[in-house]
């Protein structure tokens, strides 16, 4: 399972900045008594009883942006929500409840995972009384806790890690049984998603049963290949911003990138007889963002078979994608089905590499090695040091790394890093998703480039295999 999430969300100026700023231990959030001011998601790595999560911040509910931008405010509340493992359902306990705090509650009635109700803004004990009337919101009983007086920091955090999903040891004892793949086919209009999604349909044993929506939405088609089951979304065309004329064209869209989100391995599609264009390229970011292993599949290629060879069309796609390197290229005739096969063995290969886990020595190993190879270059004045590394969730493989001061690893050394873990673990085609934190202060571990065979976090792990960083599947 990924690193869980645990989402504040309520009405605006309840404090929920200020509860991610609390609970975090540090100024990340902007506090403002000023409605609207937060828009984004704001996102923390947090740890507490060794126990990893995210801590999400969100915009107030309800609220009516001045600069016309409340959709895309509750666009982000909804995408906070939607992958929220547990959720902080924040309340001013000073202000009592207001119909906003029922709007509030009302939409989280159908979310199914955990709520705590957080009774914020409780300073003193002698208004604690006040807090009861929110037993009414139906969603538990509220635990008074103050930002400002450091009341009930601890208990909050014990119930958060309480209610998290299991951690990854746990799931790993759980069985061994592989989930069925999810395959999103995304791409602009007229690449041949839908002849692709027909080619599979029609081939021997394949369909078992089909989901339909409309021609504007997202289709499940599921299918079986080799005695295993796959989910194929098609997705509906993605037009130009500029281009999206209706509200079907924006609702598109919208499920189009939900379809990303909700996929274990995209596909992108590219016409061969077409330039890339700016919507492969938005689609290309969206697709980083979620930290969604993908393969970028030139589909009509018998057009071009006999007048481009495949490493101008390679060539060609990384010099769009520079970032994205990593990703592995399919050259496919989806009305034929030549490659389509092979397309999907490797997706499924991806979706096995984003659900890997090495060990913690393994990878500190390498990390040990890297390190010798490349030091981190001085900052600031300062020498960074990296004491050590430690996976913590998968899909997307998430690696944290401690160190003295992470301000002082510089983005072109973390991409250097990224790599290595790519070359030499087993997330060569897939994202990895890095969280640099400040080592604490009771954790006295050596900087690994001086730590010996014998020091902590050396023990043996298996060995993985070195694979190639780019796969072609062609003729």
């Amino acid at each position: 399972m990924s690193v869980p999430q645990v989402v504040i969300v309520g009405r605006p100026n309840v404090g929920k900045s200020s509860l991610l700023n609390w609970l975090a231990g540090v100024r990340i959030a902007i506090v403002d008594d000023k409605p609207g001011v937060t828009r984004d998601r704001v996102t923390h790595l947090m740890c507490h009883d060794d126990r990893f999560f995210e801590l999400v911040d969100t915009g107030g509910m309800g609220f009516a942006d001045m600069d016309n931008l409340t959709r895309h405010i509750e666009d982000q509340i909804n995408l906070a929500i939607d992958s929220a493992s547990v959720i902080l359902f924040a309340v001013d306990t000073r202000e009592g409840m207001l119909p906003l705090d029922q709007d509030v509650a009302r939409r989280l009635r159908s979310i199914q995972v955990p709520i705590i109700l957080i009774a914020n803004k409780a300073d003193d004990e002698k208004i604690d009384s006040q807090a009861d009337e929110f037993y009414r919101l139906g969603t538990g009983k509220p635990l008074r806790v103050s930002t400002k007086q450091n009341r009930n920091r601890a208990v909050l955090l014990n119930m958060i890690t309480a209610k998290l999903p299991p951690p990854l040891q746990e799931e790993a004892e759980e069985g061994t049984t592989e989930p069925e793949l999810k395959v999103a086919i995304v791409g602009r209009r007229n690449v041949g998603k839908s002849t692709f999604i027909n080619t599979l349909v029609s081939a021997p044993r394949m369909i078992v049963s089909e989901v339909p929506g409309t021609t504007r939405d997202s289709v499940d088609v599921r299918f079986e290949l080799d005695g295993k089951t796959f989910t194929a979304i098609d997705t509906p065309g993605i037009r130009r911003t500029k281009s999206r004329q209706t509200d079907i064209d924006f609702y598109s869209t919208h499920r189009a990138q939900r379809s990303i989100r909700r996929a274990d391995v995209v596909l992108l599609f590219f016409d061969a007889t077409q330039r890339i264009s700016k919507v492969d390229k938005q689609l290309c970011d969206y697709i980083a963002q979620q930290y969604k292993p993908c393969v970028f599949v030139v589909n009509k290629w018998d057009q071009l078979v006999h007048s481009m060879p495949t490493e101008k069309w390679v060539r060609y796609l990384h010099d769009a994608f520079g970032t994205m390197r990593y990703v592995p290229i399919a050259f496919i005739t989806g009305q034929t089905g030549k490659n389509v096969k092979a397309l999907l063995n490797h997706a499924q290969m991806l979706f096995k590499q984003s659900r890997g886990r090495v060990s913690t020595g393994q990878l500190n190993r390498m990390l040990r090695e890297a390190v010798r190879q490349n030091a981190p270059p001085a900052a600031q004045n300062r020498q960074p040091k990296i004491y050590y590394a430690t996976q913590v969730g998968i899909q997307p493989p998430t690696i944290v790394l401690f160190a003295n001061d992470p301000k002082l690893i510089a983005k072109n050394y973390q991409r250097y890093l990224l790599n290595k873990f790519r070359d030499e673990l087993s997330f060569d085609e897939v994202p990895i998703k890095l969280y640099l934190r400040r080592r604490h202060p009771a954790d006295q571990r050596d900087d690994v480039s001086e730590r010996g065979e014998g020091q902590p976090n050396d023990e043996s792990g298996p060995e993985i295999s070195r694979r190639k960083t780019a796969a072609q599947t062609e003729s």
